[in-house]
């Protein structure tokens, strides 16, 4: 399971790709809102993913 920890930082990566995607497409008066909505998807799967890889940490760490 040690590639759950990794896939966090996929998402977080893809977010920014999307976000820079979507600010190009924004400054070149094209449709943006779906790199937008990608990337705001994908940094909330990021903290969610960080969040429940720590409380799956947490609960293994428990006796």
């Amino acid at each position: 399971m040690n590639y759950l920890r990794f896939t966090q930082y996929a998402y977080l990566l893809a977010g920014i790709l999307f976000a820079v995607d979507a600010f190009v497409k924004w400054q070149g008066k094209e449709n943006f809102t779906i790199s937008a909505i990608f990337a705001a998807v994908c940094i909330f799967l990021f903290f969610f993913r960080r969040k429940f890889a720590k409380k799956f940490d947490d609960h293994n760490k428990k006796p």
